[in-house]
């Protein structure tokens, strides 16, 4: 069972560890004193501390609760007495969720719909999905209670939180505008924010099917920028619209949205797997500026050459060796007439390529992937008796089961990164067919990349279970 912890326990957690200080203060200093009686001392320990420390420490908690909000509203908070962990838990990914606002600070609002209830409601359906899934959850507030933003801060950083996800709602002059907007602090590097605000506002729309916003990466707020983990900002959408008003303060509308941010966060701290694998090359121009993308991302591939293209330019196949790539066999010369005649000119064009290959990178490859896949148009009497040539040599070989489609004539980026987007059918494993020697598909390989955050990057070895198109 996870624990539900509040920002407000953990303050009335510490103020409780102060008094019991300031308590066992007075205790030494009574005993410490051989002239007072033990009945004095009983009476002192008894009664509460002096009226000016009280005051004081009353003054000093009341400050910690007030503050400007977002909005720069100001209000006094309420103490709740419950009493929770304060401990992080190994081992389990440990969530801040945040609804916006509260108490006398309500937000933006529309026709009586208050965005601070909107929020906590959206927060608590977030809140009890992520425990039921093993997260440990950590609520900035779990009642209509304001609490300033740099309090929300204080707490994630203390208890050491690994993602800060604030929840909001919008609002504008012209009643017409809707949507899901996200934000993110762009300008710090150091933190993973970027692709958590991709995730939670790519899943939120396509459970909502909300109008898509931007992504904002010049946010300014508190919470964004003051925060050590990841974090982002979610204005799920705008109460200044009519109809997307009404949605927003419907239970079921609420339910999509939570499942979205949960989606979102389970795809942060548990990514798909996409094995990137690039046929036909190296090609100096563009091979070079598809690994520059790679190098800039710290992603690895895989690159299945032709042996012909190797001989060409052998400084890009060492480059592709020595960044630490994986390199598979294609073929020598890409005549699918020649190539697939038989087996054995199957084999005798491998070799060649094999031998190429080894002495311009010193790989000795294992991997290779049939030209036009194993089964294509050239190879149907022959597909078969290859394939378990191939398998008996101890080769193994790759297809794909999504595709960029770019080996076509005059391919444009935008329709390449929809077609390998819409292509990986939301598969945990993708093997994603590209080629390096296209030009297009180098300029939008870094835009692709931007919009795939559920997927993580890995190489194929040997160990993998192959994609194989299926033999008739």
């Amino acid at each position: 069972m996870y624990r539900r912890i509040s920002y407000m326990q953990m303050k009335k957690k510490r103020a409780r560890r102060r008094r019991m200080i300031k308590l066992g203060g007075a205790l030494l200093m009574a005993v410490g004193i051989g002239g007072i009686s033990l009945a004095l001392a009983v009476n002192a320990l008894a009664a509460p501390e002096s009226p000016g420390m009280e005051g004081i420490a009353y003054t000093e908690g009341e400050q910690e609760g007030i503050g400007e909000t977002i909005s720069g509203n100001v209000a006094v908070p309420e103490t709740p007495e419950v009493e929770e962990t304060t401990r992080k838990e190994d081992g389990k990914p440990a969530v801040v969720i945040d609804p916006g606002h509260g108490g006398a600070d309500e937000g933006c609002a529309g026709e009586g719909i208050q965005e601070k209830n909107v929020n906590l409601a959206i927060a608590r359906l977030v809140q009890d999905k992520l425990g039921r899934m093993g997260y440990q959850v950590i609520m900035t507030r779990e009642d209509d209670t304001y609490m300033p933003k740099e309090e929300r801060v204080k707490i994630a950083n203390e208890y050491g939180a690994d993602i800060y996800v604030s929840i909001h709602q919008n609002t504008y002059e012209d009643s017409s505008v809707e949507g899901i907007e996200t934000w993110y602090d762009g300008s710090d590097s150091t933190r993973d924010s970027k692709r958590l605000a991709w995730l939670i506002h790519q899943e939120t729309l396509n459970r909502t099917g909300a109008v898509q916003r931007q992504i904002r990466e010049d946010a300014d707020f508190h919470v964004t920028g003051k925060t050590i983990m990841p974090a982002c900002l979610i204005e799920t959408g705008f109460l200044s619209n009519p109809g997307e008003r009404e949605k927003l303060s419907a239970s079921e509308y609420q339910e999509q949205i939570a499942e979205g941010i949960v989606r979102g966060i389970e795809l942060y701290f548990h990514p798909k797997t996409m094995y990137l694998t690039f046929d036909d090359g190296p090609y100096v121009e563009n091979t070079a500026r598809v690994l520059d993308v790679l190098k800039a991302r710290n992603i690895k591939a895989t690159f299945f050459l032709v042996g012909e293209n190797v001989e060409r330019n052998p400084e890009m196949a060492k480059r592709i060796a020595a960044e630490g790539h994986t390199i598979g066999i294609h073929c020598y010369s890409h005549d699918y007439e020649a190539i697939y005649q038989s087996v054995d000119s199957y084999v005798q064009d491998f070799e060649k390529a094999y031998q190429v290959i080894k002495e311009t990178t010193g790989v000795e490859a294992k991997l290779f992937r049939f030209p036009g896949g194993s089964v294509n148009a050239y190879n149907k009497k022959v597909c078969k008796e290859i394939a378990a040539e191939m398998t008996a040599r101890g080769f193994i070989y790759y297809d794909w089961n999504a595709s960029m489609e770019d080996a076509v004539k005059d391919p444009v980026p935008e329709q390449l990164i929809a077609n390998a987007k819409e292509s990986t059918l939301g598969r945990e494993k993708v093997v994603l067919l590209a080629h390096d020697v296209v030009y297009a598909t180098g300029m939008c390989l870094d835009d692709l990349l931007e919009q795939l955050p559920e997927y993580r990057m890995e190489v194929l070895t040997e160990d993998l279970e192959p994609v194989h198109f299926q033999m008739k």
